[in-house]
């Protein structure tokens, strides 16, 4: 099984790994598009203003730029150290055992307009650029990346879970993949769609993934595993999970 994360926003700082390897990454047929978005975004730090405009900032978050500009220069730590927010909080990697830890690095990718995809373990440094964002040169990230990830994805041999929604999404569909929604049901029974909190019941859904001793491979397992953790669970379609909250 493998199970694709969204990316945050928000990033811790610092690391203890060597400078940025692509070498070192999952999937190496995707690193000429990961060098070409990486030293595009490297160029782009160098004038402040098409940086803020490119990368959607306010006047406090330029410090981000600093981060681009450093890019292969910057420390590295695994990726699911480096993402950090709501969905992480929930996930809580830093709880899990010694045999959830190493299920983690098994199971667990991480979607990034930056890299395609990582690993948890990969090494990555500090950045920011989002899945809606256009560099000077470029497309739309998802015109850049869905010629080179999907056909990466779909080669790997595995059931797998994506997390991912919205622009990151689009950057590389899985073909055949299960996706989750989060809904609220009112006590009249109707529901609605989660927003606010959709992150936060997608990161237990991974943390209970990674937990299992269970072997998912198919639809119905991975709704048993969530069931039997005290999610309340539908199979909605052939490759839709739906979690319904109150």
């Amino acid at each position: 099984m493998l199970v694709i994360l969204p990316p945050s926003e928000t990033k811790s700082d610092g690391g203890s790994g060597a400078p940025l390897d692509f070498g070192r990454l999952v999937l190496p047929e995707l690193n000429e598009v990961r060098s070409r978005i990486a030293d595009a975004l490297v160029d782009l730090s160098g004038d402040l203003d098409a940086a803020q405009r490119a990368l959607g900032l306010g006047r406090a978050q330029l410090a981000e730029v600093d981060r681009n500009a450093d890019l292969f220069e910057s420390p590295t730590r695994p990726a699911i150290e480096r993402y950090t927010g709501v969905l992480y909080d929930a996930l809580d990697h830093g709880s899990l055992t010694r045999a959830g830890k190493a299920k983690a690095a098994d199971r667990l990718m991480i979607g990034s307009a930056l890299f395609g995809v990582v690993r948890a373990t990969d090494q990555i440094p500090a950045y920011r650029l989002s899945g809606g964002s256009r560099l000077p040169g470029f497309g739309t990230l998802a015109a850049t990346w869905k010629p080179v990830l999907s056909p990466a994805l779909d080669g790997l041999d595995d059931f797998v879970v994506d997390l991912r929604s919205g622009a990151y999404l689009t950057l590389g569909p899985v073909r055949g993949a299960v996706t989750a929604t989060v809904v609220t049901e009112a006590p009249d029974g109707s529901r609605k769609v989660v927003s606010h909190f959709n992150k936060h019941y997608k990161g237990l859904i991974a943390r209970e993934l990674v937990r299992t001793r269970a072997t998912v491979r198919d639809i119905g397992k991975l709704a048993a595993v969530l069931t039997n953790a005290g999610q309340r669970v539908e199979i909605t379609s052939p490759t839709e999970i739906t979690v319904i909250t109150h």
